[in-house]
């Protein structure tokens, strides 16, 4: 294949937001592909088949989250959701319905390249069976092995408990994806109860202080309050 650029589709009705994107995609060596409503949005993904969408919430013709709707009948393309709506639920929406991630407006050309990035990974990982290749994964100091069920930092042996590494692997195979309490409560007990998000939230706490991630400080897995959590899924800090 000639052309192992990824495409990239840019749904955003805003004509100086698309070019501005087209710009920087294109100089950071990816394929831009743009629409500006979400029926040509819809049309440009069915035929040119890109492996990440930005897209805006806020279309002339449609609500953004029925293009995610269409999208993940039949694909697992990233998908990262750029909005000036920046409330809790119209994020949850968003990411339950499929996207990968969530920008809100403004923002700065290293936060779309490092979200842009961190998405391709976490849809690479995710369109494969199982867990990732060999077995295992690594990100910093960080390394963990499926197999063993074994979590290491700097070859040391983090103790968790049965729960915190199940919490463990299930962000670190969705590595760059921002995941919703919902989803990862779902996941790991198979029901939400009200109690769900509060026992989730003890367990992260201890997962963090044993990863040893300081007050105030995240390493290795990002909380966004209100919304779920992401681990990083590239050395430097994707912020």
């Amino acid at each position: 294949m000639s052309n192992n650029k990824y495409k990239i589709l840019v749904i955003e009705d805003e004509a100086n937001i698309r070019s501005f994107m087209d710009t920087i995609l294109e100089s950071n060596g990816y394929q831009p592909l743009s629409a500006s409503t979400c029926a040509e949005g819809k049309l440009m993904f069915s035929s040119h088949r890109p492996d990440l969408v930005i897209l805006d919430l806020g279309l002339p013709d449609a609500d953004g989250t029925e293009f995610i709707r269409f999208a993940r009948q039949t694909s697992t393309a990233a998908i990262i959701v750029l909005s000036a709506r920046s409330t809790e639920d119209d994020k949850i929406k968003a990411l339950d319905l499929g996207a990968n991630d969530y920008i809100t407006k403004p923002f700065g050309t290293g936060e779309l390249l490092a979200r842009v990035r961190a998405s391709l990974r976490s849809s690479r990982h995710s369109s494969q069976s199982g867990a990732l290749p060999g077995g295992k994964f690594s990100v910093g100091e960080m390394d963990i092995d499926y197999d063993q069920r074994k979590v290491t930092i700097n070859g040391i042996d983090i103790h968790l408990t049965q729960t915190e590494y199940n919490i463990v692997a299930l962000l670190s195979e969705h590595a760059g994806k921002m995941m919703t309490y919902n989803t990862i409560i779902q996941e790991i007990w198979g029901a939400a109860d009200t109690g769900s998000i509060k026992r989730l939230q003890v367990n992260m706490a201890n997962i963090r202080k044993k990863l040893g991630s300081k007050p105030g400080k995240q390493k290795y897995i990002y909380n966004e309050l209100g919304v779920g959590y992401r681990m990083i899924s590239e050395d430097k800090p994707d912020e």
